[in-house]
This record gives C-alpha cells, structure tokens and sequence, in this order.
C-alpha cells in the first residue's frame, strides 16, 4: 500500500496517476478525497485532527505528504509542525517510509542564483523557518532509523495549479483579457517545476531504496527563461499580445483583500528580485529524467486554465 496524505492537491492529484505505474494499491487521505484511479482507497481525514494521523496510514508501505495547509503564516505555524511531529510517529510506529514534498523557502537568499541540494538553509522569511523547522523534523527521525526523503520543488506550473503564482497574475488575467501582473524584475530568470514532472519524479524516489536518506531536487526547466519570457510564452498560447502590468507592494495587499493567497506574497518578493534558479542535475545524473519543455508545459496549462474557465 502507497498512501497519499494530500491527495487532492496540485501534486497529489498527478502523484496518484504516477504511482500506479509501481502499485494497485493506493490510498488517497485528504478531507474530501476523490478517485483517481479505478481501485484508488479512499480514507476522509480532517489534518488538524492529529490523532487520526496512525489508523489513517495503517498498514501502509510508503506514506507521501503532498498537503497543502492554507497559504497563511499563522496557519503554518499552529498546524505544519504538529503534523508532521504526528506523521513521523505514525509511520515509525507503522514501519512506513516518508517522503515529503518540500519546497526551497528554507535556503539562503545568497543561494538563489544557483540552488542545489547542497545549498546553504538560511531563512529570511517566516515561511522560510516553518519549512526549516519541518526539515529538521525529519531529518532527526531520519537519524533514529526512519526511512525518509524529501523531494524539493520550485514554484509550480502547469494544469490543476488554480492558485499559483504563475496561474493567478499572470495565466488568469491574460485570459480574460486584462494584463499580466509582474512582482519584481521582469528581466530576472526564474525556473519552474512543472507539476505532472514534478509528480512523476517523486513516485520515481517514492520507490527507489537508494534514494532515501536525502533531499532531492525534482526536475525543473533547464531554459533561463526570464519573468518577460513567461508571460510572452502563455500570451502566445492564448494568442494575445503579452501586455505587462508591474506590481508595487502596495497593491498586493489590496489584491490580498480579493485573492486570499496574494496576501502572503509580500515576505516572498525577495525570490523575484534576483535570477532564481533551481538546479535539478543530482536527479537527472542518477534517474535520466528530463523535463518538460516550457512550450509545452504551458501549452497544457492554459488548457487547463480555458477549460476550468469554461465550467
């Protein structure tokens, strides 16, 4: 049994998909959980309910943690560390591996320019020390004997991403025919994961008995694509001219009062203001997985955003 706690989410989804390339049996936890493959187990968990963690996961082989707690400090600070302390239990009690779905808030602002795994994990931000917190979590059960690992992420793109960053100021507005929002720099590189790799690469570590025991970047663009050269790849997708509206701090807060995850941007600028890149050769040197093209990345997710539109 592989399990899924998060299953409902951008990465939980797809992960589901992928994972039935390794086993027929998969369970999906989340709230309100929905199948996604024909014999998918179904298990409704609220995750703030810590104790339910243990039976939730019984009897399961690897347990992946894709949720997605709402995108709000206070938030991450009462429920991200109680949940992952409860998680951590139930698997060491349950003989269960661990694979957490991480990002890179944690790294110092000085490694942005070329992030590996081996980079320097310095916070500037409060997000950044929730994220340093659960890593460190992790790793001292790691330590005490429990298998783990952890598959690290950039910002996401791609379908079934309705509140990322790239899909909100930029996807979303160009569709419906107004400007694309630009934080920062639009001349800056910025390198993405495209989900559905993304997904696939971490069901890949999920069962790999070596890959435990360590971080792992998941495959993300290898073309330095500027903020520019987004907006102008998803304007030529939807066939519109790429117009640009650059956004000052001050209007994030006012766009926050209307779009709740825009409220917590701010702390999170200084990832635009210098080129962002997350490199992911560890995985491709020892997995031979290449990423999907940005062309095509794209491609998909404005299909996905028309036709989420169009519901």
């Amino acid at each position: 049994m592989q399990t899924i706690l998060g299953s409902g989410g951008t990465i939980g989804i797809p992960l589901a998909r992928e994972l039935k390339n390794y086993t027929d049996h998969i369970r999906l936890i989340s709230r309100n959980p929905k199948k996604v493959n024909e014999n998918d187990e179904m298990v409704s968990l609220d995750f703030t309910q810590f104790e339910g963690i243990e039976k939730a996961i019984e009897g399961s082989a690897i347990v992946y943690i894709t949720v997605g707690f709402e995108y709000n400090l206070s938030v991450w600070q009462k429920t991200w560390p109680p949940f992952i302390k409860a998680t951590i239990a139930a698997c060491e009690k349950q003989g269960c591996k661990l694979v957490f779905f991480d990002n890179m808030y944690m790294y110092d602002r000085s490694s942005l320019a070329f992030m590996t795994e081996e980079a320097s994990i310095n916070p500037c931000s409060k997000k950044g020390m929730v994220r340093k917190e659960l890593v460190e979590m992790i790793q001292a059960a790691d330590q005490r004997g429990l298998k783990t690992l952890i598959a690290r992420a950039a910002d996401f793109y791609g379908p079934e991403c309705k509140n990322s960053l790239m899909g909100e100021t930029i996807v979303k507005n160009l569709l419906k025919g107004k400007k694309a929002q630009a934080l920062g720099p639009i001349d800056k590189i910025h390198t993405y994961s495209y989900t559905p790799d993304a997904a696939k690469a971490t069901a890949l570590l999920g069962n790999a008995d070596d890959a435990y025991g360590q971080a792992w970047h998941l495959p993300t663009t290898k073309e330095k694509l500027t903020q520019k050269d987004w907006i102008e790849l998803v304007a030529k997708e939807l066939g519109v001219k790429p117009d640009i509206q650059k956004i000052p701090v001050w209007m994030l807060h006012l766009l926050g009062i209307f779009i709740k995850p825009m409220r917590e941007f701010p702390e999170m600028l200084y990832m635009g203001e210098v080129d962002f890149i997350f490199d992911s050769s560890k995985f491709e040197n020892r997995f031979g997985l290449m990423t999907t093209s940005p062309e095509e990345g794209i491609k998909q997710m404005v299909s996905w955003f028309r036709t989420e539109a169009a519901k």
